[in-house]
């Protein structure tokens, strides 16, 4: 493709990404009232973080009455889970938080932000609870940044913990976490004990049970009985009081932008994981093919994604260091002939590193172990492949050199009297030879000798067949 076709190609995909965005972010207020609907699905990270700010923003800047942030989460990312909570608690409206539909849950993180909602409602057969944090990256008595997990991590504070230092460090994170949740319930006049009882012993309500003990408002079937059973209340926004009047307004959704849906890709740890990889290996292609572009390019842009994609999650360096380590190693196994010791080691360090990348156990937030086994599977097949052609390469004879030579054979271009030199080809090239007998033009020959760039040939004898 020539030049002015990629300058063409880049102006009309620069002028379609500015569309998108002006129709995302610049879209005229609605002319009558309605409820905006924000769906919070999956594990809470540094995209649902801006995607839930930015369709808050939108919202008011439309006309927007309310807000429905509708959940179904295990839990997230601490500063995450903070983001989104300074976006609620700075709101000029009132946000409506709504665990659905039936089955859903607002497990760890998902408690902390139902708690700030000045409405907070659940849809039969949910749950919520379950908000014991836990420290990353280390083994301590307390789950991630609001891990889902928590009954087997509150089993393990019963036996970590005997280090004054870490014992110092779990008990200020855990009542930070407990001070946080305490002060969102005493803002909206909810049960403060309980909430205490969700961040230390990992407690868990079912949606009556929630409503019984006025951890939740009231149980609603959908969004319609939602609005219903929430007008007339008065709730406190921004500093102020609302009389809520959400009776019988429509619902407006408020998808996730392809920016947030970009970022919801590219923080999945696997597929962070992949780019990674893919960078370094395209990077490595276009070494030792230097030229070629397509991998190098390719191999770079994967590269960056998949660093920013890193430096936006929780990662353990110690576990990035295993895994250069082990390409390293793959790599020098190329050069050094070990015999697929630094070849074994670089998967293993590679392997280790991959499943230590991640340094947090929430839900959606490790990389999948079957990517994971895959690549070292055929980091190994690979490994045994060259280790094989090698062990080939040594037993077989050799193909070049003196003794190679010795064994060609060819053809006279020209007669050559005895002792005399002429011209042959042999092996597809002309090479200056020389006879001790008389010999006529096409006759076949081999050598017998070398002295520099002159070989000494005889004819071939009758049933001699050549060698080469």
């Amino acid at each position: 493709m020539s030049r002015k076709a990629w300058i063409v190609w880049g102006a009309a995909l620069c002028a379609a990404l500015a569309l998108a965005w002006t129709r995302s972010t610049s879209e005229a207020p609605a002319s009558e009232a309605f409820v905006a609907r924000i769906e919070l699905n999956g594990p809470i990270g540094p995209a649902a973080a801006e995607y839930v700010d930015n369709a808050i923003q939108r919202a008011t800047d439309q006309g927007a009455k309310a807000i429905v942030l509708q959940m179904d989460t295990p839990g997230g990312l601490l500063e995450s889970m903070r983001d989104i909570i300074g976006g609620i608690l700075a709101a000029k409206i009132p946000v409506l938080g709504y665990v659905a539909p039936s089955g859903a849950r607002a497990a760890s993180a998902g408690t902390y932000i139902l708690y700030a909602c000045p409405i907070a409602a659940m849809a039969p057969a949910t749950h919520v609870g379950a908000a014991t944090p836990v420290e990353l990256g280390g083994p301590t008595p307390m789950p991630s940044p609001l891990d889902s997990a928590a009954p087997s991590s509150s089993k393990s504070s019963d036996k970590a913990g005997t280090h004054p230092v870490a014992d110092a460090e779990a008990n200020k994170i855990l009542n930070d976490a407990i001070a946080n949740i305490r002060a969102l319930a005493q803002m909206h006049g909810r049960n403060a004990t309980w909430a205490e009882q969700a961040v230390r012993g990992a407690a868990t309500l079912t949606a009556s049970e929630a409503v019984a003990q006025h951890v939740v408002d009231f149980i609603a079937v959908d969004s319609d009985a939602l609005l219903a059973q929430a007008d007339g209340r008065v709730v406190r926004v921004n500093g102020g009081t609302i009389t809520l009047a959400l009776r019988g307004l429509p619902l407006r959704d408020y998808p996730p932008d392809w920016r947030a849906r970009f970022l919801g890709i590219i923080t999945n740890p696997t597929i962070a994981y992949v780019l990674l990889l893919a960078g370094i290996y395209g990077l490595i292609l276009e070494a030792f093919h230097p030229g070629s572009f397509y991998p190098g390019v390719t191999g770079g842009i994967c590269l960056l994604i998949g660093l920013y994609a890193l430096q936006l999650l929780p990662v353990s360096y110690a576990g990035l260091t295993l895994m250069a380590l082990g390409v390293a190693l793959l790599l020098a196994e190329v050069f050094v002939p070990t015999a697929g010791v630094l070849g074994v080691g670089g998967v293993i360090a590679f392997v280790l590193g991959s499943i230590m990348l991640f340094r947090t156990d929430v839900p959606g937030y490790t990389v999948n172990v079957g990517v994971i086994a895959g690549i070292a599977f055929c980091a190994m097949a690979i490994l045994a492949m060259l280790l094989r052609l090698v062990m080939r390469a040594r037993r077989a004879r050799a193909f070049n050199g003196e003794e190679q030579m010795l064994q060609d054979t060819g053809e006279l271009l020209q007669a050559v009297v005895a002792g005399g030199e002429g011209w042959a080809r042999i092996g597809g090239e002309r090479w200056r030879v020389q006879s001790e007998a008389a010999l006529p033009a096409g006759t076949q020959v081999r050598i017998t000798g070398r002295y520099g760039l002159l070989l000494r040939v005889a004819a071939l004898r009758t049933g001699e067949g050549e060698t080469s």
